[in-house]
């Protein structure tokens, strides 16, 4: 039985909403010589602030992708979140728009009165929109293809990619951030952005001060996989906040600290968990019992037998043009890098970062965008060792707008001064209420010491344009910069 999932509600409004923009594919017509433009954002990238940076800017005409103003476009530069724009488009033009991820049960022994002699095993394949009520949905179908009692293990499959979870160029201090998940084939989220590979830990003050705090998780189930150490417990009336959740990097255990004081509501927060396969695996167990299937072996991860394989039921997620929103609007790292595997499957191995990687460098290459100072390490961008190009990138920005999927693309892109958190995304607290808002659309880029900006406005005469700015920074952020250098595009007029 097969389950697809479309787009969660909250997101169909959005997609709804920004449909009806029209992206129109760019004129051929000559862009005329400005020489006011130029001088007008030469004179804003003269700030210090990135003057001060390793940076790097241009801006193209949209229509015929001249250059009409640059400094320093060539400098490879840590680009941060700005990989995603990378990652996006090759996803789109390598998997494709209507690409769905799929999670599978199967079984390979007999069922008879109701008891399945043999294994039953959670495959995964790569879906990082995975949710607890998925499972609840596969549970159901495994009761109804008359399972009751299985004899023996219920195994975790996450081998549709390596064993590699954790990017060898990632700040291990990451580790337990919601953001840098252990990236792997089965993977569950606990929430509607779709962080997957964590769990929410919710807290609240006990009835007594000195006592333990009240700890539960989201989903429910996933307490009997994970292994906690909780220290946390009730303050005083007035008391400091002081609660925290952290988990080392090569450690299982997650640690509850600190102090949740007497009168304050409840809070949470997100973590990650060291195996997400068997995290996913412990909480289908869950739902299958909840469904009436007693499985009688411990849970194990291993891969599924080739040959003899039934499929019992079949998840499959909402397509790539609607994951684009939560992926590119939130900046979620975890969606770049299941793309990027999964793009890497069709060298015909599990997929991983060195296959993956070599679709996008390769698409970056098709696109006209210059490769000398390329280095790409991940795919959202969280490694420091990435290195893009402003020119780069506005290159593609100005090829892709030719693509069939580019409205999807456009749509999914963070709205300038947009404060409804599925339209503006990273972008709807910055340049509202100037021309920019509800103009400008473009990608995010944020690690320390590191701030970008790239994607497209039109000005007040209706010309488009297609920027982009990278800087690398150790004193004051250019981040403003990169604002004004927007809206200066966004109020031009020739």
């Amino acid at each position: 039985m097969v389950v697809t999932r479309s787009v969660p509600r909250l997101a169909v409004g959005v997609i709804t909403a920004v449909a009806v923009i029209t992206a129109a594919a760019p004129t051929a017509t000559a862009s005329p010589d400005d020489p006011g433009l130029r001088s007008k954002i030469r004179s804003v990238l003269q700030d210090g602030r990135v003057a001060d940076a390793r940076s790097g800017a241009i801006v193209l005409d949209a229509g015929d992708g001249r250059e009409l103003v640059k400094r320093h476009p060539g400098r490879g530069i840590i680009p941060a979140s700005n990989t995603k724009i990378a990652t996006a488009v090759t996803a789109m033009h390598i998997l494709g728009p209507g690409y769905r991820f799929k999670t599978e049960v199967i079984r390979r022994g007999k069922v008879s009165g109701g008891t399945l002699s043999g294994n039953l095993y959670l495959k995964g394949y790569g879906d990082p929109t995975l949710r607890r009520s998925d499972l609840e949905r596969l549970a159901r179908r495994v009761r109804h293809a008359g399972i009751r009692t299985v004899t023996g293990k219920l195994t975790a499959d996450a081998s549709f990619f390596d064993n590699v979870g954790y990017n060898r160029t990632w700040n291990t201090d990451y580790a337990d951030d919601y953001y840098a998940a252990t990236v792997s084939a089965l993977t569950l989220a606990p929430d509607a952005d779709f962080d997957a590979g964590t769990v929410r830990i919710n807290y609240g003050p006990g009835k007594v001060a000195g006592k333990p705090a009240r700890i539960s998780f989201t989903p429910k189930a996933a307490r009997t996989y994970l292994r906690v150490s909780n220290k946390a417990t009730t303050g005083k009336r007035g008391a400091r906040m002081t609660f925290s959740a952290s988990r080392r990097y090569g450690s299982a255990t997650i640690k509850l600290r600190g102090k949740v004081p007497r009168g304050r509501s409840t809070g949470h927060t997100l973590i990650t968990v060291a195996r997400p396969d068997l995290y996913a695996a412990g909480v289908f167990r869950a739902e299958l019992a909840r469904a009436g299937v007693v499985v009688r072996g411990r849970t194990k991860a291993v891969s599924t037998p080739a040959g003899h394989r039934t499929v019992i039921a079949r998840d499959t997620s909402m397509t790539l043009s609607k994951l684009l929103v939560p992926f590119l609007k939130l900046s979620n790292n975890t969606h770049a890098e299941a793309l990027t595997k999964t793009m890497g499957t069709l060298k015909g191995r599990p997929g991983n970062w060195a296959d993956g990687l070599s679709y996008t460098r390769a698409y970056l290459k098709q696109l006209g965008a210059p490769m000398k100072h390329v280095r790409l390490h991940d795919g959202s961008g969280l490694s420091r060792g990435n290195r893009l190009t402003a020119r780069g990138l506005a290159r593609v920005l100005y090829k892709v707008q030719r693509a069939p999927w580019f409205k999807s693309f456009y749509a999914a892109l963070p709205v300038a001064g947009n404060t409804k958190r599925m339209v503006g995304g990273t972008l709807r607290h910055r340049m509202n209420g100037t021309r920019a808002a509800n103009n400008a659309r473009a990608k995010t880029g944020t690690l320390t010491g590191v701030t970008a900006l790239s994607g497209y406005v039109r000005g007040r005469d209706g010309r488009r344009y297609v920027f982009s700015m990278l800087s690398n920074y150790s004193g004051a952020s250019p981040r403003p910069v990169e604002d004004e250098f927007v809206r200066a595009l966004a109020a031009r007029r020739r």
